[in-house]
C-alpha cells in the first residue's frame, strides 16, 4: 500500500518544487486527508466539552476548587499544547515525524478517554493536561508534514484546506458534544478513542517519513540556523491573529444576548454562518497567487473592520454582518500566517519553526477569553472590548503596510 516517502532535496537544500514527493493518485489523496484529520484532533480537545461543562459543574459541586477546575478541563489542553509545541518541534526534527504520530495518537486516545473512569476532578484535569501534550506533537507533526511534502501553490492549498477542516470540525464537534452530553457528561469522552483508529492509519501511510533519508542529501544550506528574528515577528502576529480568530466563536453569543437575542437555536445558526464565512475565506486564499505575507495588511484590516462593526452594532443584523466580515478575514489570516512562517524554514528546522508557530497560535487561543474578559472588566462593556481588539488589528495593518511595500 502506498505511503509517504522522504522529500527529495535540490542542490540548494530545499525541497523539490512541484506537486511534491507525495505518491500520485489514491496514496497522495489518502495521505493528505489523513493529515487533515490529524489536524482536527486538537480541536476536538478544545470544543467538545464546552456544552457539558454545566453538568460537570453539577456533578463535582462538592469537590474542592470546582469553580476553578471545571473551566480548566476545557482550557488546559490548549495551554499545555502551547507550552509543549516548541519542545515537540525539536523532538520531531531529531526523531522524525511519522513514528511520533503513531505513538502520540495512541496516547491521545488513552488520556482523552481517561475521564470515563476517573472519579477525581484533580485527576481529570491532569489527564487533560497530558492530552494537550499529545495534541502538541500531533498538530506539529501534521503541519510539518504538510510543509515537507508540498511547496508553492500546492502548499498554500493544503494549508488552506487544513484551516477549512479545523474550522468545520470545531462547529461539528461543538454540536456533537452537546448531543452526546445530553444524557451524561462523560459520554463525549468516548470520541477521543478515534486516536486508536488514527494510529494504525498513520503507521501505514506516514511512518516511513523520517528526516534521515532526506538529510543525507542536503547541502550546508539545509543546516542553516532558524530565522529567529523573522519567526518571532510572525509568532507575535499569530498571537494577535488567534485573538481575532476566536473572538467570534467565543463571544458572539454574549454580544447577541446583550442585544436581546436569547434563542440558542438562533445563536447556533449565527455561529454556523460565521464558520462558513471562515471556510469561504480559506477557499479564496487557496485560489490566489502571490506571497501570502504581502496580503496581511489587507487581511488584518478586514478583521479589524469586522470587530469594529460588531462593537458598534445596535441590532443583531449589523452584528452578524460584522461577524461574517471578521470570519472572512480570519479565513485568509490563519493560512497566510502559517504559510509565511513555513516559507523561511528548511527541512532540518521545519519542526522547530512549526512548533513555535503553533505554540503562539494556541497561546492566543488560550488568552482570547481571558483577554476579552479583562478588557470587559476594565471598560464595562464587552462590545467596547471587541472594539479595542478591532482597533489593534487596524493598527497592525497600518504598521505592516510599510514593511510589505519595502519587501516588495
Amino acid at each position: 500500500m502506498p505511503a509517504f516517502t522522504s522529500p527529495p532535496v535540490s542542490s540548494d537544500g530545499a525541497a523539490v518544487h512541484g506537486t511534491g514527493p507525495l505518491p500520485e493518485g489514491v496514496g497522495e489523496r489518502r495521505g493528505v486527508w489523513l493529515l487533515m484529520a490529524g489536524s482536527c484532533l486538537p480541536i476536538l480537545g478544545a470544543v467538545l466539552l464546552a456544552p457539558v461543562l454545566p453538568k460537570m459543574q453539577e456533578h463535582f459541586a462538592a469537590a474542592p476548587g470546582a469553580m476553578v477546575l471545571i473551566p480548566m478541563v476545557l482550557t488546559i489542553p490548549a495551554l499545555a499544547l502551547a507550552l509543549t509545541a516548541p519542545v515537540a518541534g525539536v523532538v520531531i526534527d531529531r526523531l522524525g515525524r511519522g513514528r511520533l504520530l503513531v505513538v502520540m495518537s495512541t496516547l491521545y486516545a488513552l488520556f482523552g478517554t481517561a475521564p470515563l473512569w476517573l472519579d477525581s476532578l484533580d485527576a481529570i484535569v491532569v489527564s487533560r493536561a497530558c492530552l494537550g501534550v499529545t495534541e502538541a506533537f500531533i498538530m506539529t507533526s501534521c503541519t510539518t508534514l504538510i510543509g515537507d511534502h508540498s511547496t508553492g501553490r500546492a502548499r498554500h492549498r493544503h494549508l488552506a484546506l487544513q484551516t477549512v477542516c479545523v474550522s468545520a470540525s470545531a462547529t461539528a464537534f461543538f454540536v456533537l458534544g452537546g448531543a452526546l452530553g445530553s444524557a451524561d457528561w462523560r459520554t463525549p469522552f468516548w470520541l477521543y478513542a478515534v486516536g486508536l483508529l488514527f494510529a494504525p492509519a498513520t503507521a501505514v501511510f506516514l511512518s516511513r517519513t523520517e528526516p534521515g533519508a532526506a538529510m543525507e542529501n542536503t547541502t550546508a544550506l539545509e543546516a542553516r540556523p532558524l530565522p529567529a528574528l523573522r519567526l518571532t515577528g510572525i509568532c507575535l502576529l499569530s498571537v494577535l491573529g488567534a485573538l481575532v480568530f476566536y473572538t467570534v466563536p467565543v463571544k458572539t453569543a454574549f454580544l447577541l444576548n446583550g442585544l436581546g437575542v436569547r434563542s440558542s437555536e438562533l445563536i447556533g445558526i449565527v455561529t454556523a454562518i460565521a464558520s462558513a464565512a471562515t471556510v469561504a475565506g480559506c477557499v479564496l486564499f487557496a485560489s490566489l497567487t502571490g506571497r501570502p505575507g504581502r496580503r496581511l495588511p489587507a487581511v488584518f484590516a478586514v478583521c479589524g473592520a469586522g470587530c469594529a462593526l460588531m462593537a458598534v452594532a445596535q441590532n443583531p443584523l449589523v452584528l452578524v454582518v460584522g461577524a461574517i466580515l471578521n470570519c472572512v478575514g480570519t479565513g485568509f489570516l490563519l493560512p497566510s500566517l502559517v504559510t509565511w512562517a513555513m516559507s523561511g524554514l528548511s527541512y532540518g528546522n521545519r519542526g522547530r519553526g512549526t512548533g513555535l508557530w503553533i505554540a503562539s497560535f494556541f497561546l492566543g487561543q488560550f488568552m482570547c477569553p481571558l483577554a476579552l474578559s479583562a478588557a470587559e472588566s476594565a471598560t464595562g462593556s464587552l462590545a467596547t472590548a471587541v472594539g479595542f481588539l478591532g482597533l489593534a488589528s487596524l493598527l497592525t495593518a497600518a504598521g505592516l503596510l510599510p514593511l510589505v511595500r519595502r519587501t516588495a
